[in-house]
């Protein structure tokens, strides 16, 4: 019985998703399309980056490190103190569909599943915040 390659996989592993990251991070410091998506994340985008990418590297199929420093916690509950709304998760959507859609190299199914279950995702956190 063969076993259905994962998305982390699918992506290139550990060093795609990081790079998709890296330009995620990168859009939010420096387009102003993202002015209030930065302005939740203080000066230091370091741990933030490094957050991000392992939660999508345990997220997507691979070692399952973000989770097991984090007993318990999903990413919703982890966001749940941030002022996240309908324009920052918008925000966030779009800056990462970029991050994602600049690397052509990546397997086009997988981009695009990983994509919007991400849209999703950041979507349900604005939703979780007004409905608070």
């Amino acid at each position: 019985m063969s076993v259905s390659p994962t998305p982390y996989d699918r992506l290139g592993g550990a060093e795609a998703l990081c790079a998709i990251v890296d330009r995620f991070y990168d859009l939010v410091e420096t387009d102003s399309a993202y002015a209030a998506l930065k302005a939740m994340h203080g000066d230091d985008f370091g741990p933030v980056r490094q957050s991000l990418a392992r939660f999508l590297i345990a997220w997507s199929g691979g070692p399952r490190d973000w989770f097991t420093s984090r007993p318990g916690m999903c990413i919703m509950s982890f966001h749940r103190a941030l002022p996240v709304t309908s324009e920052t998760a918008a925000q966030w959507a779009h800056a990462m569909d970029r991050a994602i859609a600049a690397d052509p190299g990546l397997d086009p199914d997988a981009a695009r599943l990983v994509a919007d279950a991400l849209d999703r995702m950041c979507r349900a956190m604005a939703a979780q915040a007004r409905a608070a």
